[in-house]
């Protein structure tokens, strides 16, 4: 992982300097392929970031035990998800507040509105 990372920033760099002389769309499309592979390659670091914090909750003695509400994590749901740390309840929970809050914070942003314009409207 960290060689592709290294070879796809050395490459932008690289590319940085000739790109005058390469044509538009070459350079857009090799933008393209060194994003996507970074986006994989962090895709791929979360993933094992997960899978080390998981290792650790089975060494603390915690593992399978929702971290929200301490309940007991189903077997189905370890099987499916051995990195999980919440209950699929909690999980859900989790998910919603954060859609709720970025779905508002998306439609006052669009239409102009902070927390001070709010306030003085108020």
């Amino acid at each position: 992982m960290e060689g592709v990372a290294r070879d796809s920033l050395r490459v932008a760099s690289e590319g940085a300097e000739s790109a005058f002389g390469m044509h538009t769309a070459d350079a857009g499309a090799d933008a393209y392929d060194r994003e996507l592979a970074l986006s994989m390659l962090s895709k791929e670091q979360d993933g094992l970031n997960e899978i080390d914090e998981a290792l650790e909750r089975i060494e603390l003695g915690t593992y399978g035990i929702c971290e929200i509400s301490g309940n007991k994590i189903n077997k189905e749901r370890l099987e499916a998800l051995p990195f999980a740390k919440l209950t699929r309840e909690c999980q859900e929970i989790v998910e919603q507040s954060q859609y709720r809050g970025a779905d508002r914070s998306t439609l006052r942003e669009m239409f102009g509105a902070n927390e001070a314009s709010l306030e003085v409207r108020a």
